[in-house]
């Protein structure tokens, strides 16, 4: 594996090499064959050089009355360039001269001429280029010479063959070079690149093993990789923890619940065997009384059958939310009738508070109704009689707060984080109530469902205090 993640950086950055030395060799290709085929050499600035000056320059002449001439425009550019003309007749002769050293000749013979043109005059200090212009039939010929000591004129002379010959080893020599080269780097970079990687494969396959203790040190190139694996070693191994302990709750529920159900059960079954036997004489009375029992443990299992289903739907959002205009009050009003007409808790101090009669929101009213109705037995089951619970109602901005409060027992820190979680089931629950477990769990998520939040706090034994807040309607939005 090693090897094969450093064979394919090494081709990688071989490949990039190889191209670059490819397109070297292009562009020298490109500019030779740009040399042979145009007379001025690459990047050659032809408006400025000194040929292009003299070539152009004919066009400055002019005839006059008074004779030969150049105009203003040329003057200038002479200026500019430092450089001065003569203009000969057909003979050699000067007819016009501007700026023209007093060392210059003022007749040409065409070998001086050509003297003047290969060679850079000493006394004159000037390279000198030689233009024509025929004026009237006659023909002038023209000297421009450039006092500029770093100006040149070379011809370059060569054998096309030697050139291509001498291209065909050096691109070959190069090849060769720039080819062991680029694998020497290639081999260092791949193997620079690859050692940290084959690291990072070995983490990830501890991982994938379970082996949630796998850590480096966050330095190099792939610092950034090394980090986040770091993080996800971590993350990997609390959710193990974590699904460990959730495992470990549920066992622990399906045992009390199991038992919870057991118990209603056997009663249900030893009534109904004792009905039915013939041995036994009961008055009316007494079977009145025993199917009561029946009765009661039934609706008891029918409540844990039905926490079951609903945890489970809203758990994966399977359930249907029937939204319509709510008064609040009202509901939450009910609520608290419902649990002070239930005969275990008739004799508890329950206190319901409001600031508004009519406050309305969009909501599933059996669902909220039953979510209020959970966080009101937890406050009931969890604390003695003479705990007094409040409960209240109000408006906070665009939100209406349902409040839960008692001064009760508290709960501990460690049981105030998993208050909300399935499966669990507080260390204060009171004999009245067993349940499935499951009614903070609901609350919270029928409250997440309505887009409302849920939240609690609570001291050992100072109290608790469990807060709703729901979206109020907004004007024109009634429903229902």
């Amino acid at each position: 594996m090693k090897w094969r993640l450093t064979g394919r950086y090494m081709a990688s950055v071989v490949l990039i090499v190889v191209v670059v030395i490819f397109i070297n060799i292009m562009v020298v290709t490109g500019l030779f064959i740009y040399r042979q085929v145009s007379p001025q050499p690459p990047f050659y600035q032809e408006k400025a050089s000194a040929e292009a000056i003299t070539r152009s320059f004919s066009k400055e002449i002019v005839v006059s009355e008074s004779g030969m001439d150049i105009t203003g425009q040329g003057k200038e550019t002479l200026e500019l360039n430092h450089a001065w003309i003569q203009i000969l007749n057909e003979n050699g002769s000067q007819v016009y001269g501007y700026l023209v050293p007093p060392e210059a000749k003022t007749k040409y013979t065409p070998l001086d001429i050509v003297q003047t043109y290969k060679y850079m005059e000493a006394e004159l200090m000037s390279t000198v280029f030689i233009g024509e212009k025929t004026v009237n039939g006659e023909r002038y010929s023209y000297l421009i010479g450039f006092q500029n000591p770093n100006l040149e004129r070379n011809v370059l002379t060569y054998d096309i063959r030697k050139v291509g010959r001498f291209l065909q080893i050096g691109i070959l020599t190069l090849l060769c070079v720039d080819g062991f080269i680029a694998l020497c780097i290639a081999y260092l970079f791949s193997k620079r690149l690859t050692r940290p990687l084959s690291a990072l494969i070995d983490g990830i396959k501890q991982l994938a093993h379970k082996n949630y203790r796998v850590r480096y040190e966050t330095r190099g190139i792939y610092k950034d990789v090394f980090y986040n694996v770091n993080v996800l070693s971590e993350e990997l191994r609390a959710s193990e923890l974590e699904r460990k302990k959730l495992d470990r709750m549920k066992e622990e529920w399906i045992a009390n619940i199991s038992h919870d159900i057991k118990t209603p059960l056997a009663s249900i079954q030893g009534y109904a065997e004792m009905m039915r036997d013939k041995d036994y004489d009961f008055t009316v009375e007494e079977m009145r009384d025993y199917a009561e029992i029946i009765e009661r443990k039934s609706l008891y299992l029918k409540d844990v059958i039905e926490d079951l289903n609903l945890s489970t739907r809203l758990k994966n959002k399977g359930l249907a939310l029937n939204l319509k205009s709510v008064n609040i009050v009202s509901l939450v009003r009910n609520a608290v009738i419902d649990t002070l007409n239930d005969a275990r808790y008739g004799n508890r101090n329950i206190d319901f508070k409001y600031s508004d009669e009519w406050i309305l929101v969009e909501a599933d009213d059996i669902l909220i109704r039953r979510a209020v109705a959970n966080m009101i037995y937890n406050a009931v089951v969890h604390n003695d009689e003479n705990v007094a619970v409040e409960v209240r109602v109000g408006k906070v901005g665009d939100f209406v707060r349902i409040v839960v409060e008692d001064h009760g027992k508290g709960i501990k820190k460690e049981e105030l984080e998993r208050i909300f979680d399935r499966y669990y089931r507080g260390t204060n629950t009171g004999e009245l109530h067993k349940g499935s477990g499951l009614g903070m769990a609901i609350a919270h998520d029928i409250v997440e469902a309505h887009g409302g939040k849920i939240h609690v706090d609570s001291e050992l034994h100072q109290g608790t205090r469990i807060e709703i807040r729901l979206q109020m309607q907004k004007a024109g939005q009634v429903k229902g």
